[in-house]
């Protein structure tokens, strides 16, 4: 069976967590394995920042910390594979089992012509 392509695969995934509690990686985490279920180059950088409300001032910007640092490094990361893949995601998500599998319908439908 062929798989479909979706819009999002070959392309570069960062994965950050706001939370209101305690620091959990258990979402992205989670968020890091549907990336790689739906063909998406998730980057190895993460970021979680526990009891956001902490984290930003009244006009709504981040604080300067090690989570706001640790956040422009996820996205400098996310910034750097992007280069890294533009242009090249039907190569890198090319199939083996696709491919033979439309060859083995295009001969089909040759034989069927006949």
């Amino acid at each position: 069976m062929i798989n479909t392509v979706q819009p999002c695969e070959g392309r570069a995934l960062a994965v950050m967590q706001v939370g209101g509690g305690s620091q959990s990686f258990n979402v992205v985490n989670n968020l890091h394995l549907q990336g790689r279920w739906m063909r998406i180059f998730t980057i190895p950088n993460q970021s979680s920042v526990p009891m956001a409300y902490k984290e930003f001032d009244d006009a709504g910007r981040m604080r300067p910390s090690a989570y706001y640092d640790r956040v422009v490094d996820v996205m400098e990361e996310l910034f750097k594979f992007t280069l890294l893949l533009r242009g090249r995601a039907d190569y890198l998500t090319d199939r083996y089992s696709e491919r033979n599998e439309r060859a083995r319908k295009a001969i089909d439908r040759q034989i069927e012509k006949l």
